[in-house]
């Protein structure tokens, strides 16, 4: 049997062990260990400068936290039901009851354990737009170097219109700053303190919370006790959004897992992202892009996991949200992963230029072209340049899938009498030949477009763009460190006195 010394006060028989090990989270909780310490230290100095807890008890306490810190498999000595409960022990352990009892004051194991979270989590969302920023600048860079390579964009995984890759991985560039957004957004949410909640009404000593907040860098307490111990919606909110990312970078991989096939060939995932066949020595495999792929399904999982864990619950703590924080430490590294992994891809991808100018020519994703051209030289509705240009379509299917250009004078004029068209058939010959794929792009006048200088121009504000994420999480990141620094100079001011 193992009993769990510190809290079982009312009971008076030892927990069973399967109930025990069913019942802890330690191997979860490593993760918050120094965070917990920080949010004991930080409670500590402010039970102390209310007059609650004197200076010996204090510095008493605050050693036995330093010595944790320093040393955390002490806390592993012996067997607990979670890393509140392991610190505490060691702390009564070292220094007595008496003194070390008097750390838990005011404050209980309900709103720890969402303080502890949210330190973490902060963190992680620090952590996830550094590599986010990371990659956008990335795809910026090889944006920029494919300006001018053209290539067929698809709907319905059919040739659609002649675009570029700058265009591709631009879009690539606003969707990822639509998740950088979302979980910098979040982070104001999660920046807030349930310390001094309590269970869930609060205490009957006057704690000072707003004290303890901006010493552990946040900006200010959740101010109602329930919402503050039993509410989850912002760790939830943070899974969606770290879904969401995923769902991106899923995209993304798909697209390069199909360009990098033989039957594609527009790009070549360096070898130090691909795997070989274990049977048929010609494989080069994407596993690391379908890995992203499965993962962002796994991430997904854990985003509905946690829905259905508190849609049923009632307010006020229930154990069933300790399952929360292996879901949250997995999305979270499962995205820092990801991103970087991504980010090594588009580092090292090799753009077959040639080969997808090749597509571009060969491809009938030049029709919207042509139908636009002749309503603008020929005065024609769109509609009747619709009608002419798919009769150019068919004609060129029917010789064996030519391109427009290799179509002769008598195959065009077919094409116009089959739709009734008054248009001359060297007119529209011409016409053909004068709208290249670069041609193209460069007719192309509406903003957003695959022209080469509206990329400059989107190159240019995603880079603006990005400096001011760029700013924004650094100077978040420099916030926290400050705030850890006090604390770390107030407790050893405190231990030297």
């Amino acid at each position: 049997m193992i009993v769990s010394v510190v809290y079982r006060s009312r009971s008076k028989i030892d927990l069973d062990e399967d109930a025990f090990s069913f019942l802890s989270s330690l191997e979860d909780d490593d993760t918050i260990l120094h965070y917990d310490i920080l949010g004991s230290e930080a409670h500590c100095v402010m039970l102390h400068e209310i007059g609650f807890l004197n200076l010996i008890d204090l510095k008493k306490i605050l050693q036995a936290l330093e010595q944790a810190k320093m040393n955390p498999k002490v806390l592993y000595a012996n067997v607990r039901e979670d890393i509140h409960e392991s610190l505490e022990a060691f702390v009564i352990e070292q220094i007595g009851i008496e003194s070390g009892g008097k750390m838990h004051t005011a404050r209980s194991r309900n709103d720890q354990v969402i303080l502890d979270v949210h330190m973490k989590i902060r963190e992680n969302i620090n952590n996830i737009s550094e590599s986010i920023i990371d990659l956008i600048d990335n795809l910026l860079g090889k944006a920029g170097e494919n300006k001018e390579t053209v290539m067929p964009m698809y709907t319905h995984t059919q040739q659609a219109q002649i675009g570029n890759f700058s265009h591709f991985l631009l879009a690539y560039v606003d969707a990822l700053f639509r998740d950088i957004d979302r979980l910098y957004i979040s982070y104001r949410r999660i920046n807030q303190s349930a310390l001094g909640a309590c269970a869930i009404g609060g205490s009957s000593i006057n704690i000072d919370r707003r004290k303890t907040a901006m010493l552990l860098g946040f900006d200010g307490p959740i101010k109602n006790s329930i919402d503050a111990t039993s509410s989850r919606d912002s760790l939830i909110e943070f899974a969606s959004s770290v879904s969401i990312l995923m769902s991106t970078l899923s995209r993304m991989a798909e697209d390069f897992i199909l360009w990098s096939t033989f039957e594609f060939g527009y790009i070549d995932i360096s070898d130090k992202y691909s795997s070989t066949s274990s049977a048929m020595p010609q494989k080069k495999n994407p596993d690391v892009l379908e890995i992203i792929r499965a993962k962002s399904g796994l991430v997904i999982g854990s985003l509905v996991t946690m829905l259905s864990l508190v849609k049923s619950l009632p307010s006020g703590y229930s154990r069933d949200l300790q399952e929360f924080k292996p879901l949250l430490w997995r999305i979270s590294t499962v995205a820092v992963e990801s991103v970087k992994i991504m980010t090594g891809v588009i580092k090292s991808l090799s753009v077959r230029k040639e080969r997808m100018r090749e597509a571009a020519s060969n491809s009938y994703a030049i029709s919207f072209d042509i139908a636009e051209q002749l309503t603008v030289k020929k005065g024609i509705s769109f509609r009747s340049a619709h009608k002419i240009v798919g009769a150019l379509v068919e004609e060129a299917v029917s010789k064996q899938n030519i391109p427009f250009t290799m179509l002769q004078e008598e195959d065009i004029e077919n094409a116009l009498n089959r739709v009734g068209s008054s248009i001359k058939p060297k007119d529209l010959q011409r016409l053909i030949r004068e709208i290249t794929p670069f041609r193209s792009l460069e007719l192309r006048s509406s903003s957003g477009s695959p022209n080469p200088r509206e990329q400059c121009c989107m190159i240019s504000s995603s880079y603006s763009n990005l400096a001011s994420y760029r700013k924004g999480v650094s100077r978040r990141k420099e916030n926290i460190i400050t705030a850890f620094d006090n604390l770390s100079k107030i407790v050893n001011g405190y231990l030297q006195s």
